[in-house]
């Protein structure tokens, strides 16, 4: 279908924000006497300011806690900057640790813009596509620059790595930019509106990744509507929202829109991040079950981190709100992460019933040799007791027969299972390789 109106790659919208959320690996606390301040970027609208204490009451405790720390455990810090590079300008940066079992310096780096020409151009530069300009993320608004020395982009071959920076998109339509625009409140949008939804959010044109008709992006679990004034796409490796009315400038609800996508909307995204970054970590640990010998030790601690991650970090409802919930069930959706946790429990379980087993099968060698031992010696101490026999002589040669009776009943059929029961488990499963 011909497209009528300008293509999204030539489109300056009338208000357009990005954000850039990248790995990586904090060396040391931020320094208030360098600029660093706890908590996340304060975004002020009017009379209202998204600090910590504003955000915290969006979000459940448990949710806030992970996202926002508290006094005595900080995790979250902003620094305000005014860089400009290429018509991007940085006006903010954040870290959020995320420390995991594995990997206590992990942590997420936050870069705010705002953007003064075509976005999609920009998106597809950070996204390395072919025939895009060069990466923005340069020079002056190098990640590594920014940062510091308090921390460094981590590379992408860890666990924790992107394929590329993950980027939220916020652009709201002019007048004129008719294929984004909802004809009036109680008509369905056009087409063209879910895709450039789809393109903000995939950092791509029609010409690098053609979307096949009948995966229309608009009946995925991952768009959402969250009002007939502007919708909102979670991929992989981007998230976008696009406004469905034109945008009146200074004083109209999109101010709003734009700071929600900022501050609330983007913690909810963070926070998938999160749980994703646990996911990953919980699979790599299963898989390593099986490679020390102390398959008991290995199997608690998995289950303590299972518990850990279970009470401090899986949430599927964040707020009363409904649309951050429904951006974390499709950033969940996008990666599989309901699924993938399912997995991880069932896999633990049959684990923990692998070790159950393991420890019975040893508890019962370990009664049959009691019988084994105890019976003999029992018998020839209770024959000499009923005999009245005190001889010291007559003690030994008993104490001799009854050893002798227990050698020979190890050798036996029942003896030699009892034998294999205590051995098989004090180690894990040979793993074929």
């Amino acid at each position: 279908m011909t497209e009528t109106g300008p293509t999204l790659e030539t489109v300056t919208g009338a208000r357009q924000t990005l954000t850039v959320v990248l790995p990586v690996r904090l060396h040391r606390t931020p320094d208030p006497r360098a600029g660093w301040a706890q908590g996340p970027y304060p975004f002020t609208q009017g009379a209202r300011r998204t600090d910590t204490a504003t955000r915290s009451g969006y979000f459940a405790p448990a949710s806030a806690r992970v996202l926002y720390g508290t006094p005595d455990r900080p995790c979250r810090w902003h620094r305000a900057l005014a860089v400009t590079h290429d018509d991007l300008h940085l006006i903010g940066l954040e870290i959020l640790r995320t420390a995991t079992a594995r990997d206590p310096r992990h942590a997420l780096a936050v870069l705010h813009f705002t953007v003064d020409v075509p976005l999609l151009p920009v998106l597809r530069a950070i996204g390395h596509r072919p025939t895009a300009g060069p990466d923005p993320l340069s020079g002056p608004l190098d990640p590594d620059t920014l940062l510091d020395a308090v921390a460094e982009v981590r590379d992408r071959a860890g666990t924790f790595a992107l394929a590329r920076p993950y980027t939220v998109a916020f652009l709201t339509p002019g007048a004129h930019h008719t294929p984004a625009l909802r004809p009036d409140p109680e008509a369905m949008l056009p087409p063209t509106a879910d895709r450039w939804l789809w393109q903000l959010a995939s950092r791509s044109a029609p010409g690098d990744f053609p979307v096949a008709p009948e995966s229309a992006p608009h009946h995925d679990a991952s768009t959402v509507r969250i009002s007939a004034d502007w919708s909102a796409l979670v991929l992989r490796h981007g998230a976008a929202f696009l406004g469905h009315r034109a945008d009146g400038g200074d004083g109209d609800f999109y101010d709003f829109g734009a700071l929600h996508a900022r501050t609330v909307y983007l913690d909810a995204l963070l926070l998938g991040s999160l749980q994703r970054d646990h996911i990953d970590e919980l699979t790599e640990e299963l898989s390593e079950v099986f490679d020390s010998e102390r398959l008991t030790r290995r199997v608690t601690a998995l289950e303590k981190n299972i518990a850990r991650f279970r009470s401090t970090y899986w949430r599927q409802h964040l707020t009363a709100h409904g649309p951050a919930n429904g951006l974390l069930r499709a950033f969940q959706h996008q990666h599989r992460l309901p699924e993938r946790f399912a997995e991880i429990l069932a896999e633990a379980a049959d684990y923990s019933r692998l070790v159950q087993t393991l420890e019975s099968q040893q508890i019962s060698g370990a009664l049959g040799v009691l019988t084994i031992l105890g019976l003999p010696l029992g018998t020839a101490l209770s024959v000499l007791q009923v005999l009245g026999d005190e001889s010291v002589p007559h003690l030994l040669v008993a104490l001799g027969l009854s050893v002798a009776a227990t050698a020979a009943a190890l050798t036996t059929r029942y003896g030699r299972l009892v034998l294999s029961s205590l051995r098989g488990g004090t180690t894990a499963p040979d793993r074929r390789r």
